[in-house]
């Protein structure tokens, strides 16, 4: 089977199992504290994490180094994740499923805003353009102003701020690293920072039930599966080729959020959702034209 049906294919199921994961946080928020339930599914997620580690040919080929000198790089990575985490998990339980999960498409936006200072990359017009008329889409969906607005509608922009830090930090640790290893390493201090989280804040709750564990262990294997997921389909092929497939998480997210949830926020929803993924697509066109050289 071709690399490009086959990076696609995981594409579309790492987006799923992720979307079902937000699907149990948002059933189980109303028992445990978002920062808890980070944690947990940290905690949990390190089983394919691990899986990923040990069956990578790239971390056995270079000697199977757990560790790299660019360590703090790795928990700041760990420590972006764990705000983007928090803040996700809390706009879940205030906001309608699809519409949470659609601000945080803003992501792309964020870090494209963000590689010029960062990175120092050239970011032109056409990039600029789409990164302001993304914003214009999330601010539509957000309605400023109309009695349907609440400051929850922000939450999903730390989301956005926290994986776009995550992924611009990631750019800055030597390629040498094998992805597997960092994604370990993210994974771990991301577990670590919303354990303390918890402690500082809410305190951990006692799991009250068998069912709850079940949906608690689910939780954290679909999120690290997911991620799993993303992670190779992106080594398998292009950014440019993987990354439009995202947006069907939109999808999956209405689609859940109805049959679990009895939402259906089209009107919110719409005209912005068209105009941050006509943005998101147009900032991905720019990328793979500037790594082709034109």
């Amino acid at each position: 089977m071709p690399p490009l049906i086959v990076a696609v294919a995981l594409c579309l199921l790492g987006i799923f199992l992720l979307t079902a994961m937000g699907a149990i946080i948002k059933f189980l928020g109303d028992v445990y504290p978002p920062q808890q339930l980070s944690a947990l599914r940290n905690l949990f997620g390190l089983v394919p994490a691990a899986a990923l580690l040990l069956f990578s040919a790239d971390w056995h080929a270079k000697g199977r180094k757990l560790g790299f000198a660019q360590w703090r790089y790795g928990l700041l990575r760990g420590g972006a994740v764990t705000l983007a985490q928090y803040s996700f998990y809390v706009s879940l339980l205030h906001l309608e499923f699809a519409t949470a999960s659609t601000l945080v498409f803003a992501t792309p936006l964020v870090m494209t805003a963000l590689s010029m200072p960062v990175l120092g990359e050239r970011v032109g017009p056409w990039r600029w353009s789409a990164v302001v008329a993304g914003f214009v889409g999330i601010v539509m969906i957000m309605q400023p102003g109309s009695d349907v607005f609440s400051l929850y509608a922000l939450l999903p922009l730390g989301v956005a701020v926290g994986y776009a830090t995550s992924a611009i930090v990631a750019r800055l640790i030597d390629k040498s690293v094998p992805t597997a290893t960092l994604n370990l390493h993210s994974q771990v201090s991301a577990c670590l920072g919303a354990c303390a989280l918890t402690l500082f804040t809410s305190g951990f709750v006692a799991v009250g039930s068998a069912e709850h564990w079940f949906w608690i262990v689910s939780m954290g294997v679909l999120g690290g599966g997911g991620v799993m997921c993303l992670t190779t389909a992106y080594r398998l092929s292009r950014p440019a080729n993987v990354a439009p497939f995202e947006y069907f998480g939109i999808i999956f997210a209405f689609v859940l959020g109805w049959i679990f949830f009895a939402e259906a926020p089209v009107d919110r929803l719409f005209p912005g959702v068209l105009v941050i993924v006509a943005a998101g697509l147009l900032i991905i066109w720019r990328e793979h034209r500037s790594g082709e050289g034109t």
